[in-house]
Order: structure tokens, then sequence, then C-alpha cells
């Protein structure tokens, strides 16, 4: 871990800023939609411009860089993020916030592909597992924190879009000043949905239903607080439980995920997130009950993302998890921009619990396939399935990858193993 730090501490600190500017911003708009005027359902389509960005942004930064570079593509991107950041205010409007989360949603995409793309080549086959660790513990740390910066000013001002502006402009100082560009780097066309279906059902479906919570929590959450009533300390509360209850069940949930069936622990996480979405609607009233439900919430959904590629993974071949990778992540995409419109509309014929009762149908639907497909077809052997990594759905193409080596390398590893064991055996 300190080899890690020592040799990438500069890309890291950039990338923990970076996040920190991207979870104030989409918490913050959520209030200040509020104080706005602006409707529940007009904010969910805010919110959905995100990820049409965020998904465009995925497949069309790589083709940036291998025309301009790495640092061009970095420098330039992240110079709209901030200028984007600070004219929300002065454009108080619906279209004008909605071509922004779209501009600012692309922008954030190319920048994490481009710094990820560094971070990638910086790990070596020792250090790929750590680096990628540390990189999950980094963004959720960013978005933690980034809900404390919400107690520093007034939502109703200037001050806190002001913020992360700074924020992501300093984030090219350490990044910029301590890399050198990468190669371009090739990337794989994704496998045929069709195909990739018949191959992993559960992945597949699993996957766009993940890709409504993820949205629907990062994206609504805020919203969801405002309409409720939540003071702006409760709202930051709210939302950075979601993010730590992500970060301490990640490890615990993997762990599980490499000793045994994965559809029963899928079946498991989601009935546990649906049930605590459930019980959130019920127990609203009480601050500290629904602080407990958001981290149950939060623990459950976001491991589940990355223990759904690795399931996909165990029926795949290791040269077809890229392609198969790419298209797991359109479907999550897919999903996650229909999720904040649903979830609004949901919103706007029941109320603000609408936010849980969304989360709790999708949950509920995961865990529902899952229960069925166990039926259909018997689990991979836990000793031949693919490694666990852990991997966020805010991650770019580009850590899935590092995700996919790891656990190509895992298995390789593994396999020496066993021959070498069988060998001293006879």
């Amino acid at each position: 871990m300190f080899q890690v730090l020592a040799s990438s501490w500069a890309l890291l600190l950039g990338m923990l800023l970076l996040m920190v500017g991207n979870g104030l911003q989409g918490t913050l708009l959520g209030i200040r939609g509020g104080i706005e005027g602006f409707s529940t359902f007009e904010m969910s389509i805010v919110m959905s411009g995100y990820f049409v960005g965020f998904l465009g942004g995925s497949r069309l930064a790589p083709e940036m860089i291998r025309r301009v570079g790495h640092i061009r593509v970095f420098a330039a991107l992240a110079s709209l993020i901030s200028a984007v950041l600070v004219l929300y205010p002065a454009l108080a409007h619906p279209v004008a916030w909605t071509l922004g989360r779209v501009l600012i949603g692309f922008c954030f995409s190319g920048v994490y592909v481009t710094a990820e793309s560094w971070l990638n080549n910086a790990a070596t086959n020792e250090t790929r597992g750590q680096t990628l660790s540390l990189y999950m513990i980094v963004q959720m740390a960013g978005i933690v924190s980034a809900q404390g910066l919400l107690l520093l000013a007034d939502p109703g001002g200037f001050i806190l879009f002001i913020i992360p502006s700074v924020l992501v402009s300093i984030s090219f100082a350490p990044i910029l000043l301590s890399v050198a560009p990468t190669p371009a780097f090739a990337t794989t066309k994704p496998m045929k949905l069709r195909e990739l279906i018949r191959i992993s059902p559960t992945g597949a479906v699993g996957m766009f239903l993940m890709g409504g919570v993820y949205s629907a929590l990062f994206g609504m959450a805020a919203v969801f607080g405002t309409a409720a009533g939540l003071s702006v300390p409760q709202i930051s509360g709210f939302i950075a439980a979601i993010y730590v209850g992500g970060l301490l069940l990640q490890y615990p949930i993997g762990w599980l995920s490499d000793r045994m069936d994965r559809r029963s622990l899928i079946l498991a996480a989601a009935t546990i997130g649906g049930t605590a979405s459930a019980t959130a609607m019920v127990v609203s009233g009480s601050y500290p009950a629904m602080l407990v439900a958001a981290a149950l919430i939060g623990g459950m959904s976001n491991p589940l993302y990355a223990l759904l590629i690795a399931y996909t993974n165990d029926y795949l071949d290791p040269e077809d998890m890229a392609a198969a990778s790419g298209g797991l992540m359109f479907i999550n995409g897919v999903g996650a921009i229909l999720g904040p419109i649903v979830t609004g509309w949901i919103m706007g014929l029941i109320g603000p619990q609408g936010f849980f009762l969304f989360v709790a149908i999708l949950m509920g639907t995961l865990a529902s396939y899952a229960a069925y497909r166990m039926t259909q077809r018997p689990a991979v052997p836990v000793d031949e399935t693919a490694s666990y990594a852990p991997v966020l759905p805010s991650a770019s193409p580009v850590v899935v990858e590092l995700a996919r080596e790891l656990a190509i390398d895992t298995a390789h590893d593994e396999e020496l193993a066993h021959e070498a064991a069988a060998t001293g055996q006879g």
C-alpha cells in the first residue's frame, strides 16, 4: 500500500479533489433546485442529464485522447467543468441546468478516463490490487467529505458553487505536474447485447437495475431530502451515510463473493437493500433510523456493481472479459439515465417517499430475478470463479479494465498454485 502511495500520491490527490468537486455539485444542485422553485420532475431531468453526458463521454474520450493526447484532453475538460460550476447560479433555469449537467457529465467522464489511464499505467502486476482498492477509498472519501463542505456557506448563494470550481482547478496541478503522457490505449468494441444477455442474464439485468439505483442515490438523494423538509446538515449526513455504508461493506461482500455462490450473495444483498429501502419509507420520521437505512442501502448497492461484473466474468474466457465489460457498462449507463426520471415521476405521484419506493422496487426485482435464475442454471464451482475486484458505478472503462486485468492475474496465480500443489503431491 505504501509503495502505491509513494508512486501515485499526486494522482490520487488530484482524483480526491475531483471527487470532492463532483460530489459537492451534485448534492448542491438538488438543494438549490428547491430554493429556485424547480419541481421534482424538473430536477429529475436535470439530474438525468449528468448520466447522459457520462455515458457519451466514456465512449468518446478514448478517441479524443488518441487524437490530441492525455494532457490536452484533461486540461480542456477540467477547465470546462470549472466554468460550468460557476455558471449554475447565474443561469438558474431547468433547461440551462440540464444542458450544464450533460456537459459536466461528459467532461467528468473524460477526465476520469484520462486520469485513471495514468493510474492504470503506474500500476504493476504486484500493486494492481492495492491500486484499485486505494482508488476506491479515494473516490468514496471524496464524495463523503464533499457533504461536509455543504455546511460552509448558504446553498442559496454563490460560494458553494465556487468551491467545487476551485477544487477542480486545483486538481490539475498534482496530476499534470507529476505524470508523463501515456501511450494511446486501444478500446475494445462492446459485446453485442444479445450475446451478453445469453451468456449472463443475471449480470445484464442486474447491471441495468443497478444503474437505476446508483443514479437515484447519486442524483436524487438531495432532491428527496429537500422535498422531505430535511435541513442542509441532515441532507449532508444522509448522503454521507450512503457512501460510508458502501465503503464499509465493500470488502466483506467481496470476501464472501470469492467463497460462495455469487447468485446467493446477489440475492441476499438485493434483499437487504430492498428491505432497508422499504423500511426507510416507514421510519422516515426518525432521522437516526433513516441514516441506518441509508447506510444499508449504500452498503448493498455499491458492492453489487462489482459483484455483478465478477459474476458475469465467471462465464467468460479472459479474452472476452473486456468486450463484456464494455457491454455491461453501456447497459448500466442506460439504466442510470432512466433512474432519476422515473424516481422524479414516482415522487411526483406519491411524494418524497417515492425515492425509497423506487430503490426498493429495483432491489426487489433484482432479488427475485436472481432467485429465478438459480433454478435455471447450476452455479459455477467456487474454485473456478473469477476474482472479485472493488469497482464503483462511477468508474470509467479504464478502471473496469484494471479490475479485469487483476481478475486474470489472480486466476493465473491460482492456476500456478494448483499446478505446483499437484506436482508436489505427485
